[in-house]
């Protein structure tokens, strides 16, 4: 990286993943109320405009006390390199003049976008094409610099030739692209393995170093597909994405019987090392990439993948509103605990039209939230406290994304008021002078010197969309796990789906069971399930129904929640759903 002169700025001034399984959630308001949701337009655009000065808040203090290195420390408003944390770089053989990779500008681009600062996007693609170069003596994790870099390269660059024609000079010739496929081929050795298992740490200038750890996590080797599969199909290079498939293959294939997959594994001997996992830290991306794949690429076997391991964690690792961890091997729980990671399943959920169960989590996602103030790292739900010495909360987007999902498929005006208690939190806790700053301790709330790069890329991303959606107007999109929107394209489909599976993804039920009415089987937004279902136009997003018409019940999940309370529901003695003394 060469070291530039700094730039002076101005002030600052749906998903076919939907539309292939639930076809909504492509609206585009441009924070103007929606009729009939009970939520102002002077009210919508206040809290825009709050989410605003949090995005360059963090940005020009980043630009200011950090730039070009890579992410800010706001307490001390200096620098760290982030690279020397994901990995270990070698001081003494990087070039003089090296920077770092100017990790929050490469993350900021697509959300430069989304904010409408097309100006400050493109000074930023003309400073990295200009500057970033990644020939450098850097041990990198593979998955952070694929979701990160690789992925904010390749969402930037596919964005600069939508947004061409409104660019000043209006001359962008793929610089971006240029760079991610430079990344990309540095990726390639990790794979050289003989299960075809990326490792986990590679060199970007000697590949694979002498005597490397071999074990790797379930998402570290499963969640490259969606940024790899995308640089192949924008470079007529296959590599990338035969590279990627071929592990997530492998990966698959190493599941137990029950359909489930452990955590971490050795990518030499293609056996697992640890056999516990959950919906969390290790593994979350690897069923989101799934999902995500099949709508980006349209590939039957992504579905087929993802269905089977969504059932298995519906049926073995769910427990109510939570999701334990359980043995892959055996099912049996091991470990009772939320991580904020988590808290992306909601959102999931909401892409597959399970919005019953999405909302039922995210509410006690909620009540954690303010509980703390913030989502906690892990919280012990058997012993009903924190983790002894995991209490931290770095400014995670993943309950502010599950949020923002939820709203676009309800209109439910309750999720904007969640949105405002984030906002409220995020600036009442974290804010200061020099930016963002993590939250060391949930408990006191001491802060941690460092913003990370995410918090540009996702939590001020999914805020801002959930009160202006105009960026989702005329396109479909998914938002790979870093937040870097990626268009849905029918050329990059190997096939368009044409069937869908009848049933609601929720429960399992045999043929004595009703069959309840799924977004999903009906392929309709599950906001409009709901406003065909009910007589009134909307619908108490909480509410689920009871099993049965009659409303008896065998167990508590013959019962739902309601609708005015949000409430609960629990089989009576007598065999009734209903509001009993053992309801919480």
């Amino acid at each position: 990286m060469r070291s530039p002169p700094r730039w002076h700025r101005p002030a600052p001034a749906r998903l076919v993943a939907v539309a292939l399984l639930v076809a909504a959630l492509a609206g585009g308001f441009a924070a103007a109320a929606v009729p009939g949701d009970g939520y102002g337009h002077a009210r919508r655009l206040y809290m825009r405009n709050k989410v605003l000065e949090m995005f360059y808040h963090a940005y020009e203090n980043y630009m200011t006390y950090a730039f070009p290195h890579d992410e800010l420390k706001p307490l001390t408003k200096s620098f760290t390199d982030s690279l020397s944390e994901l990995g270990n770089l070698n001081l003494e053989r990087l070039p003089q003049d090296y920077n770092g990779s100017a990790l929050t500008l490469v993350e900021s681009l697509s959300s430069l976008v989304v904010l409408g600062n097309l100006t400050e996007f493109e000074r930023g693609v003309l400073w990295l094409s200009e500057n970033l170069t990644f020939d450098v003596d850097a041990r990198i994790n593979l998955f952070e610099c694929n979701i990160r870099l690789l992925g904010g390269l390749i969402s930037g660059h596919l964005l600069a030739k939508d947004y061409n024609s409104d660019l000043k000079d209006g001359q962008y010739k793929d610089q971006l692209l240029h760079l991610a496929e430079n990344l990309g081929r540095r990726f390639l050795p990790a794979f050289e393995t003989p299960t075809g298992l990326p490792y986990a740490w590679i060199n970007l200038k000697y590949g694979v170093m002498e005597n490397e750890t071999t074990e790797t996590s379930t998402s570290g080797c499963g969640s490259l597909i969606l940024e790899m599969g995308a640089l192949s199909r924008l470079t007529g290079d296959s590599r990338y994405e035969a590279a990627a498939l071929r592990a997530l293959r492998k990966l698959w294939s190493m599941r137990s019987s029950l359909n489930l997959v452990g955590t971490t594994l050795d990518v030499l001997t293609g056996k697992w090392i640890e056999y516990s996992s959950g919906i969390g830290a290790g593994v979350d991306s690897f069923y989101e990439y799934l999902i995500k794949a099949y709508v980006l690429f349209g590939s039957e076997e992504y579905w087929d993948m993802f269905h089977s391991a969504y059932l298995a964690v519906q049926k073995y690792f769910r427990h109510g509103p939570w999701y334990h961890e359980a043995d892959m091997r055996t099912g049996e729980a091991t470990h009772w605990q939320l991580t904020s990671l988590q808290a992306f399943w909601p959102g999931l959920q909401t892409l597959l039209g399970d919005v019953a169960a999405a909302n039922l989590s995210h509410r006690e996602f909620y009540n954690v939230w303010q509980r703390f103030g913030v989502l906690p790292e892990r919280y012990l739900l058997d012993f009903g406290m924190l983790h002894p010495t995991e209490k931290y909360y770095p400014l995670r987007p993943e309950f502010a994304e599950s949020t923002f999902y939820l709203y676009q498929a309800t209109k439910d005006p309750w999720y904007l008021e969640v949105g405002e208690a984030i906002i409220g939190s995020l600036n009442y806790y974290t804010k200061v002078d020099g930016g963002f700053a993590s939250v060391k301790d949930v408990s006191t709330m001491k802060l941690e010197d460092h913003q990370h790069s995410f918090f540009l890329s996702e939590t001020c991303k999914y805020l801002f969309l959930l009160y202006d959606d105009s960026f989702l107007r005329n396109q479909n999109y998914i938002f790979t796990t870093e937040g870097h929107p990626l268009p849905i394209r029918s050329a990059w489909h190997e096939k368009i789906p044409a069937t869908h599976v009848p049933s609601n993804l929720t429960f399992v039920k045999d043929d004595s069971q009703p069959i309840r009415v799924s977004a999903l089987t009906s392929q309709v937004c599950p906001e409009t399930v709901s406003r065909q279902s009910v007589g009134s136009p909307w619908e108490s997003a909480c509410h689920i129904p009871d099993v049965f018409p009659t409303h008896r019940c065998r167990t508590d999940d013959d019962c739902g929640v309601e609708s005015a309370s949000c409430k609960r529901r629990t089989c009576s003695t007598a065999g009734y759903c209903g509001l009993w003394l053992a309801a919480y």
